[in-house]
This record gives structure tokens, sequence and C-alpha cells, in this order.
């Protein structure tokens, strides 16, 4: 673990640089949410906002926690904001929240604003809401019983979290057998059930044509006896076979009686009079009617206390949504988290209950969450919806109902104009090019009214800036600097900021190989520019000259500044070359291998079983030759009790989709999962299904398309299923779309970076760089020659976290013993926003200098966590003109490169670099924005590095 030292106590080994223990975090992250402090309390590492409607704002934010992150969704809507309305969404059938949002009718002169999915559904059977509905003031499904919980909205707007009950009757004419002189002419008997997807196997029922979900309800197992009757306008139309299940027509009631109550309905006749009555009754005792209701499931918070409910078992981390009320009902927060991801790992139902309650909330409700957690939002100007969250199955889920939230929109005249960079690019190079598009909007945030001024938007850009705008809005930059583009919207105005990058000196496309399964799939890609100071913008399409077999592929613009490739043959490969040349510049090309057709690569024929160790494991017949034998005779139901760890790790092919393998099974249910790791040492489980069947059988297992690349399995195993048996595997196989390897260019140099000796000798100081892993020989001979080039510090392995300010630079020794999200994450980033802190407000202070390690396995450090680090150095670098730059210590190979500005230096495991530094200008634009403030040269040991590696194009 690397610290800061001077040369003689290194040498010495006696002492280490002191400095200021790391503390929490800044002004520059807050701690939000659930947590309200201490050692554990999260950090916001994002936050973006927009206005929706007047009363209504959404808030989208990342956050750090000590064991994962997250992104949080959260909707503030204003229920006493004039016009502002929470109403059900749905009651259709099953339908994803974007097509139930763009089919919900808000009335004459309202729009939709948001929607967010609703209650738990019947999923695998009538896919139905299993909670309590209303819309407009209307019961449409009455809850399963135990299922109460809703979120209820009054006339006047305001909110509350309910538990409501069905309360109702139905009334036949009187039983002949049991009637007597004097009785009512009618017999009441509660009713049970109201549209209800999971209704009790005995009473009486009805279902009317707000049964949008297809068949009733089945009786269930056993032969529970079931009659139906027809009834309209009161009086009973048919006794139908309950075979029939179909929903009710409209104007019809089906009256359904199961159980004991089956023959009174088998009883009726056609004319017969039958009243069927159906409410819901409030746990509150309240009695004021709702406009609105929408079932939930599990209180969060209560009386504003956050509700615990560990153990419970649905407390598992997962995608969440959540609805709360502030105490008087008027405030109202939608909070989606996602969950199952990498970027965000969700949260237990303990955990959702404090974040709503750090937000505000007096009470609070769980929705249904998982796959279906699901977020779209408008914008300014338009009555489009945006999906706002990253929903787990990596598709849209059809859902029961949802929550929707409508506004008035006037369409009256422009009062502002939103103004856009295609895909928010608000970067370009000079010579370059980019589009922009303005968007009227009148007083409610809504589409302004039409007419040929709203549509044609004026441009404008400040004269002698940085560059100049066409009529149609394409900016066309010229110079390095900012340029403010301004358009009109009839008579509102509205802006945008440009940032001119300095020249374009290299490009690179968002993936170097791209894979399609065949013709009728879209392949997406970007392409990225680079300036001398890695910072970076994307190509848009009219700025690039393409060369590729055009009888072969197809190229075009996806609409958002990146592009698309489709395949005009079922099977091919082939490259795709891109050309940009700004005037004046020399042109720049690059290339992305492409290639069409899903095609096998063997990964392991398991012929060698005796090598794959672990409990259960062990050698059999295969299918063709050996195989591989999971033995589940022993262990409880669903514990993995058979696992078979390989020789060693198997890297999958960078385009696998899937991977194949054959599976003898024996009918016991056990579950195959091949467990894949990812390049920081995450895993990635594949789980197959229940082994049901006997013999030998094919099964696929997919990758999914969030797993970081590079991938490589490093074990199967089995879990018992429902009785005990034994599992045979033979043949894995990763199977993908075939693609060419990824080409390969000549990297242009970066002298300021990888120096000569001299260069380095010329600077005003020198430090080295002594990574660990190092042999005991190899260590000596490096201090050895140290010793004999006198840097002033030396930063190594091997010391405590230190931070200390030496000729103009702060270094920074983060802790890299625990990985991101076992702690380490948290407790580097508060004290990367303190070294931050303390380096912007030093006036004697021109760099800053952040070391890591990386070691000889997995980084402790997850991609999430290197960019957020990389980017909080740019900031502090554009913000101050001050140097900044990072050495990781242990990395694969020596190499020196910058991004953002930012210069990143790693010291391989063998060898040890000088490097020599400038930081004494005191944090002016001579080290920031102007010449390089470091020098570095590789010393014996290991390869050379390589300068700016991936981060440049090649001259053409």
């Amino acid at each position: 673990m690397p610290t800061f030292r001077p040369l003689l106590t290194f040498l010495l080994a006696t002492a280490v640089l002191a400095g200021p223990a790391p503390g929490g975090p800044t002004a520059t992250a807050a701690t939000r949410g659930g947590d309200t402090g201490g050692p554990d309390a999260g950090v916001e590492t994002a936050r973006s906002s927009r206005p929706l409607a007047p009363g209504l704002r959404l808030d989208s934010y990342d956050r750090l926690e000590r064991d994962r992150w997250l992104r949080v969704d959260e909707l503030t809507v204003d229920l006493g904001t004039p016009g502002v309305r929470a109403e059900y969404l749905g009651g259709n059938g099953p339908a994803t929240v974007a097509d139930l949002a763009a089919h919900h009718r808000p009335g004459p002169g309202r729009r939709v604003a948001a929607a967010v999915n609703g209650d738990f559904f019947d999923i695998g059977a009538t896919g139905a809401p299993l909670g309590p509905g209303i819309r407009d003031g209307r019961l449409l499904h009455a809850p399963a019983p135990g299922a109460g919980a809703a979120i209820g909205f009054g006339a006047d707007g305001t909110g509350r979290i309910l538990d409501l009950a069905l309360t109702g009757s139905v009334t036949l004419p009187a039983d002949p057998a049991r009637a007597r002189p004097g009785d009512p002419a009618g017999d009441s008997r509660p009713l049970l059930g109201y549209n209800t997807a999971r209704p009790p196997a005995d009473g009486f029922l009805a279902y009317t044509a707000d049964w949008a979900w297809g068949p009733l309800p089945p009786a269930g197992p056993g032969a529970v006896p079931v009659a139906e009757a027809e009834v309209r306008e009161g009086r009973v139309t048919a006794v139908r076979s309950p075979a029939r299940g179909t929903p009710p027509a409209p104007g019809t009631t089906v009256l359904v009686g199961r159980g004991r109550a089956a023959a009174r309905v088998a009883a009726l006749r056609p004319g017969d009079p039958v009243t069927v009555s159906a409410a819901v009754r409030r746990g509150d005792g309240g009695a004021d009617p709702l406009a609105a209701a929408l079932g939930g499931r599990a209180a969060l918070v209560v009386d504003g206390v956050p509700q615990g409910h560990d153990g419970e078992p649905n407390d598992a981390a997962a995608p969440r949504t959540a609805v709360g009320l502030a105490r008087d009902g008027r405030t109202l927060r939608v909070v989606t988290v996602d969950g199952r991801q990498r970027d965000s790992g969700g949260l237990t139902l303990t955990g959702l209950g404090r974040l709503m309650h750090g937000l505000g909330a007096h009470s609070a409700l769980n929705l249904d969450g998982g796959g279906s957690t699901t977020l779209v939002a408008g914008r300014s100007g338009t009555l489009d919806l945006d999906l706002e969250n990253s929903p787990s199955d990596g598709t849209l889920r059809k859902v029961a109902n949802g929550l929707v939230l409508t506004v008035p929109t006037g369409a009256g005249p422009a009062t502002g104009c939103r103004v856009e960079a295609l895909g928010g690019a608000t970067r370009v190079f000079p010579g370059l090019t980019r589009t922009l598009t303005a968007t009227g909007y009148d007083a409610t945030l809504g589409p302004v009214a039409p007419g040929p001024a709203a549509d044609r938007p004026r441009w404008s850009a400040d004269p002698g800036g940085s560059g100049r705008v066409a009529a149609g809005g394409v900016f066309h930059a010229l110079r390095p600097g900012g340029a403010a583009v301004r358009a009109r919207c009839a008579e509102a105005g509205g802006a945008v900021h440009l940032d001119v990058l300095g020249p374009l000196t290299g490009i690179r496309p968002s993936t170097r190989r791209l894979g399609l399964a065949d013709p009728a799939e879209t392949g997406t890609f970007g392409l990225t520019g680079l300036d001398a100071q890695g910072r970076t913008a994307p190509v848009e399409g009219r700025d690039v000259r393409w060369e590729y077999d055009r009888t072969r592929w197809r190229v075009g613009e996806d609409g958002r500044g990146g592009f698309t490739l489709t395949a005009l043959v079922p099977r091919a490969t082939g490259r795709l070359r891109a050309t940009v040349a700004p005037p004046g510049t020399p042109a720049l090309t690059t290339e992305l291998a492409v290639g069409v057709g899903l095609v096998d690569e063997g990964l392991a024929d398991l012929d060698d079983a005796e090598r794959w160790r672990g409990p259960g494991a062990g050698a059999a017949p295969g299918h063709t030759g050996g195989g591989l034998r999971l033995d589940l005779t022993s262990g409880a139901r669903g514990e993995a009790v058979a696992a078979a760890d390989a020789p060693h790790p198997l890297p999958l092919p960078e385009s696998a989709r899937s991977l194949g393998l054959w599976v003898e099974g024996d009918g016991s249910g056990g579950r195959i999962t091949a467990r894949l790791r990812q390049g920081d040492g995450a895993q990635v489980p594949l789980r197959g299904p229940a082994v049901d069947w006997t013999g030998w059988r094919r099964i696929t297992l997919l990758v999914p398309a969030s797993a970081e690349r590079p991938l490589a399995l490093d074990r199967l195993s089995a879990s018992a299923g429902p009785r005990p048996g034994a599992l045979v595997l033979d043949t894995l196989t990763a199977r993908g779309p075939q693609v060419a390897a990824a080409p390969s260019g000549p990297v242009v140099r970066d002298p300021a970076l990888a120096a000569t000796a001299a260069e380095v000798r010329a600077r005003p100081w020198r430090f080295a760089v002594l990574p660990g892993g190092q042999s005991a020989a190899g260590l000596r001979r490096a201090r050895a020659e140290i010793r004999a080039e006198r840097p002033e510090l030396v930063v190594a392995s091997g010391d405590a976290p230190s931070s200390a300010v030496h000729r103009g630079v702060r270094f920074l020794r983060l802790d890299g013993g625990h990985r991101t999200l076992d702690g380490g994450g948290l407790e580097r980033l508060r004290a990367l926003l303190e070294g931050i802190a303390a380096a912007g407000r030093e006036a004697g202070t021109g760099a800053l200098v952040v070391v890591q390690d990386d070691g000889a396995g997995p980084s402790p450090v997850d991609r999430k966590e290197a960019e957020l680090r990389d980017r909080l150095l740019a900031e502090f670098r554009w913000a101050t003109g001050k140097g900044a730059a990072v050495v990781t210590l242990g990395g694969p190979a020596a190499a020196v490169s910058r991004a953002e500005g930012v210069l990143s230096v790693t010291a391989g495991r063998s060898g040890w670099l000088l490097v020599g530094a400038d930081g004494a200008a005191g944090g002016g634009a001579g080290v920031g924005r102007g010449r390089e403030w470091l020098s570095v040269e590789p010393r014996p040991g290991g390869p050379a590095p390589v300068p700016g590696a991936g981060l440049r194009g090649r001259r053409g």
C-alpha cells in the first residue's frame, strides 16, 4: 500500500509523511435520503432536477452507500397546486406504464405529467391487481382478503395511506325452502369479492365489465362447487356454465357463487330480481368519498416512524416503488429505486422506509417493485413521456395499473424556450457541428398554441464568439472557448451554453467490436472525439465520412447523436472505417469490427472433470466422452450442495450472449448455475431452469447485457430441487455474433507524459513511483536505482493512507484495502472530497495527486467509483486551474494517459517510474490549462509505458 515519503526516510524505512486523517463528506456531496449521518451514511454523488409542471418536480440522483450504488428518482407533487391531480392509471388490462400513460384520458385541457407503476398483481395467472382500485370516485375492484393497503385521494386532492375493505351485499329472491311468513321479500347475503383477483373459495362474488383481465379467476385446487349467473338491470338474464369464465359484457354483472353459495346461484332463473351493491370501508373510520385509490403492500412509514421489516420474505434488496405523504397529505412523493444492477443494488423494505422517512414522509406505502418498477415523466413543451429509471428486466414489464399525475395545459402563448443539444452533448470541436433544438412551452410548461411562430425558432450566437449558428439550429464551432446560443420561440427566449474544446486530436468508437444476431437486429454505437487534454465530445453524422461494404451493411443515425448498424445479409464480418476531417486539420480515422450471425465457441468439453474441484463434484460418463457429475443426494432443499471450480477461469468471447450446456437430467428439479466473474471480480450468476426431465438435454443460460466485459466462467454449481439426485454436465459453449478481431492502429505519442530522462530531469523536482509485487532481487535493484536518482519523494506500496503537500503538490494516498462495495468506496470518496477541498483552498498548492493500489488480483475500485473519482478530479481541475493526476500502483503494465485533463500514471508490477513535477505555479493557468506539469520516464524491470493507450485516433 503506497504512501509518500521523503527519500531518506524511505530508504531507512523508519517514517512516513503525516497528514490530516480523512474526514466526512464536504459540501460538494450530501448525505440525503434515509440516512441521518454517521460512519455508515451514504454520499450523494450526482443529481439532476427539472420541473414537470407547476407543483411537480423530478429529482434524479445517485448515491454511494457502504455496500451498494443506488439510483433514485423522486417525484415531488404539491397536491395543493390548483389543477394538480393524482389519478388511478389503467383498468383496461395488462400493459406497460408507458402504454397505460399514453392511453390515459386526463380530460379536456389537461395532460399527463408523469406516471408510475402501481399495485401488486396476480402475476402468472389473471394478471389482475390484488388490492383496491378507485377511479373518478368509482370502485373498479376490491382487494383480496388482507390486501387492502392503499393510497387514496379525496375530492380536495389531498392524499392519505389507508386500509380499505370491501363492504357489499347481494340481494336474492327469498329462498322458498327457508322463507317464513312476514320475512322480507329478498334474501340479503354479504358480498365477499368484487372484481377480485384472488377471491375466497366460499361465498358470493361479483364481476363487472371493469374486470379487464380476461377469463374470471378459476375456482382453484379442489372440487369447489361454482355457479354463475348474468344480471342486467337488476334481473337475471342467464344462468351460465362456470366453464365459460368469460368476462362480463358492458352493463352486465356476473354473480358467482362458490362453495356453499354455488347452489343458491344455480337455483336462480331468468327474470329473478338480484341486486348487487359494493363499496369500500376505510380502516380509519373516515366517511369522505375517495376520488382515487391505488392498492399497495407493506407500510413503510406510519405516523412519522419508519417501519422495520427485517426477516420478512420480501425484505431482500430489490428494485422498489413507493409513495409517501406529508402529515397534511398535501405533499406527495413518488419514489423509484433501481435494483439488481451494478449501477444500483436496490433497497430492502426497511431501507426503503428509512429513505422515505428521510425525504419527509409522515406515512408511506410500498408499491410493486422488482421488474415492475417504472417511472415515466414529461418534458416542458411536449406531451411525450420519457422513461426515467432503468427497469431491471431490461425492458418494460406489463403491469396491472399505476398512479398518474395530471395537470392543466393551457396551450397558450410561449413563456419559455427549452434549448438543448442533440443527445445532451454541449461540447464540440473546432470545425465540427452540433445540432440544437428549441421547444417552446407555455405557463404550465406544456405545449404552446400551434402556429408558424412557435414552429420556427429564430437562432443567434454571440458575435465574435467561438462559433456561429445556422437557421436550422446547427452550430458550427470555429475556435476554442465558450459559446452562448440563443433561440426565440415566438416571443419567448432560451439559451444553451456550448464548450468548444481544443482541436480534434483523436477519435474512437464507443465499441471496437459490434455483433448482430441476424439482419432483423439493429446495433447502436457512438463516435467520440478527443482533444490534446483528453476532453471528449461525440461526433455527429454530418461530420463523418464512412467507408464500408454497402452490399452487406447499412449505417444510419439514431437521432440522439449516435449511429445504427443494420446487416443486409445473414452472415458476414467486416469493418467500418470512419474519417473526420475538420477544416485545416489533418484527417483522423478509426475503425470498428462488425459481424452478423450467431456462432458457438467451445469453452470446456469437461473431459477433464477430475480437475474441477468442489463439494459433490466428480467425473462421470458424459454426452460425448467424459462429463462432470454434481451430486445432490444430501443437503436441504434449495441449498447449493454441489459445486465445481474450474481449473482456471475460462474467458468468454467478448460478444458472448449466452452459454450452452448439455445436462443429463434425473427429474429431481435441481438447478444449474454458471458463475461468471467480471473484470473487477464481481460475480454474475447465470441460473438455469429446474431439471424436471430425464436424459440429456441442452440448456441455454443468457448472459446479461449489463454484465461488464471481460467475463470469465470460474464455477459450475447445482442446487437441490424437491428431491435429491445427481446431474451430469457436458460440453460448455459460448454463443454470440461472429465478429472479426478488433482493429488497432498507431498511437499518437504525448511527449508531455512519456518523456526521456533529460525531460524528466529538467523539471523543478522529481519523485519516484515504486509498485509492490516484485521479487526481492527486483526490489533491491529498484531501490538502488532510486537512491542513485535522488528523487525528493517516493510513492511506494506498503503503508497506510496519508495526505501531505510537497513543493506545491498535494499527495493524497487512498486506502485500497477494501473493495468499493465492502465499504472501501465510501471511505475513499470521503477522503477524496476532503483532499479536493483542501487542494482547492490552498493558495500555494498547484496540483493534486491521488494514489491508489491496483494489486495482483481484481482491482478494489469498481468502474463506477473510478468514473466518479475521475469526474471529481476533472471538475476540480477546470474549476481551479490546478493540475490533477491519478497514480495507480501495481497495474498490469506501465502506462500514461490523460482524460478530461486529468493525468493517469500506472506503474506496472515490475520496474518503477521516475516522474518530473512542476507544481509550484500555485494553481495558475500554467498548471491546469497550459503546459503540462508532469513528465514520466519508465525504468528497467517492466514494459515501457503506453502513452495515451486507447485514447488516440490514427492520422489519415
